[in-house]
């Protein structure tokens, strides 16, 4: 039996995705549509103090493409805060225009690969990857995706040293994207469909290509990888995204 990757696990996260129900938007009046925007910039708010004390994070995207018109990220310390952020938003006025078109629920999580002894939650450079701030760059790329368990290409098959291998070439072609991608990498096992959730986040968007592509010929995602849906959209704020809103 092969030996399991001890993993360091932060704040939760959901993926809450969007579609507008246009039809009945514009049937509102301005007041109307005014009166709903101005309820879900109080919600906002509630969100930012709670950013603000570094108590958890949030963020806005405007998808493209046909998937969903919006997606909402939120990190926080435990899962039943997701659940009462998610509950809060679908008793919204602004929710009743909305179609939740789907939704991933995960938490963050890295590789421990420390020396036994060592309390890794100690590092201030790893706590900042278990507890991250959303990135405000102007661009995210989300996709689901596991690794293969076939009776050919069996990751979980491997060995310790052989996954360990294989993962740090792997990362080093994330290397020659920093400074040009951020990544913050969720485990999902057990709370989801898949097994990892990946966002990227950068200011070009064409590097999300460039990055995938260029793994795409790495050992580990060309015999091990499966990969589910990609979205990619433009961070929002709150102000802008009404303006988006108005007719």
């Amino acid at each position: 039996m092969t030996n399991a990757t001890e993993t360091l696990e932060g704040w939760y996260c959901l993926n809450d995705f969007r579609k507008m129900d246009w039809m009945r938007w514009k049937s509102l009046s301005d007041q109307q549509r005014q009166e709903v925007l101005e309820e879900m910039m109080e919600l906002w708010d509630r969100w930012n103090d709670t950013q603000e004390k570094s108590e958890g994070s949030h963020a806005l995207f405007q998808i493209v493409g046909h998937k969903a018109d919006i997606m909402y990220m939120f990190l926080r310390p435990t899962l039943d805060e997701l659940a009462e952020i998610e509950l809060a938003f679908n008793k919204t006025k602004f929710a009743d225009y909305t179609v939740q078109s789907t939704s991933y629920v995960s938490v963050v999580e890295l590789s421990n690969y420390l020396p036994k002894g060592e309390d890794p939650y100690k590092k201030p450079e790893i706590r900042e990857r278990l507890f991250p701030k959303i990135p405000t760059t102007d661009y995210i790329c989300f996709y689901p995706m596991n690794k293969l368990r076939s009776a050919s290409d069996n990751w979980y098959m491997l060995t310790t040293d052989e996954r360990k291998q294989m993962m740090r070439s792997h990362s080093l072609i994330g290397r020659k994207y920093a400074g040009k991608v951020k990544q913050i990498i969720l485990g999902s096992v057990g709370f989801d469909d898949y097994e990892w959730g990946v966002a990227l986040f950068g200011e070009d968007p064409i590097q999300f290509k460039k990055l995938i592509y260029e793994m795409r010929f790495d050992e580990v995602s060309a015999r091990f990888g499966e990969f589910g849906s990609f979205y990619v959209g433009k961070n929002v704020s709150n102000d802008h995204f009404n303006h988006l809103l108005q007719l």
